[in-house]
């Protein structure tokens, strides 16, 4: 079974109480840009994996790729693929592809320091490859963006196991050396996923700068800190 139809069906059965009122997963409805994603640029080994925290509601919920500022995955991965909608569509924060006229500064700011350093994907994806820990988006009622570390312990666990034998799977088919976090969030999940493995003691586990502009750090240079850490970290 391909390993994003594995995981999707693990998911399928997880239940969120409230306040989440609504779960989209991209790697349905997003699925093709998906495929296109990892078909070309994480089908071979990768001595980096770039790891978020979930899906934002500007960028992977709308174009189905990790930090997936449109503009970004359109003019520089070179990816826009049909995007259908979820199951349940909150009206305040509709799917519209790569119609969205929102931009996710998170991505903006990640691609974008992988544009600027490595000038092309193929340099980039030949070291790193970027991932989501967790591929679901919450919501509340409101529309508010709801985050997986603020879930029930008990749901936590049943998100997580999944979520951790997905990273799990990733790392050994990559042979990746290195998971660095994108935030401490991601950081804290890898070290738990990969805690009692000995298969992978030689894995090194780090974290940068968040490219949130809800930190005020990010929003000064986030690209000089994060080339600051990268050299640090590799």
């Amino acid at each position: 079974m391909d390993a994003t139809d594995l995981l999707l069906r693990r998911l399928k059965p997880l239940r969120f109480k409230a306040p989440v009122a609504f779960v989209y997963n991209p790697l349905e409805y997003a699925r093709k840009p998906w495929d296109e994603y990892v078909a070309r640029f994480g089908n071979s080994k990768r001595r980096v994996i770039l790891l978020g925290m979930n899906p934002g509601p500007f960028g992977m919920a709308q174009t189905g790729i990790p930090f997936g500022e449109i503009s970004q995955v359109r003019d520089w991965l070179q990816i826009d693929a049909p995007v259908g909608k979820p199951a349940k569509e909150h009206p305040k924060r509709p799917v519209d592809g790569f119609a969205c006229t929102r931009s996710e500064v998170s991505g903006k700011r990640l691609w974008g320091w992988a544009r600027d350093k490595f000038h092309t994907p193929e340099k980039f994806f030949a070291e790193f490859f970027v991932a989501n820990y967790c591929p679901l988006v919450f919501m509340e009622t409101s529309g508010k963006n709801f985050t997986p570390d603020h879930l029930p312990k008990t749901e936590q666990k049943s998100l997580f196991d999944v979520c951790d034998e997905a990273l799990v799977a990733m790392v050994r088919a990559m042979d990746a050396q290195f998971v660095i976090g994108v935030g401490a969030f991601a950081e804290a999940r890898a070290n738990a996923a990969f805690q009692d493995r000995k298969e992978f003691s030689h894995l090194k586990i780090h974290r940068i700068l968040h490219p949130s502009p809800a930190s005020p750090k990010a929003n000064k240079d986030w690209a000089g800190e994060v080339d600051r850490q990268m050299n640090e970290i590799l």
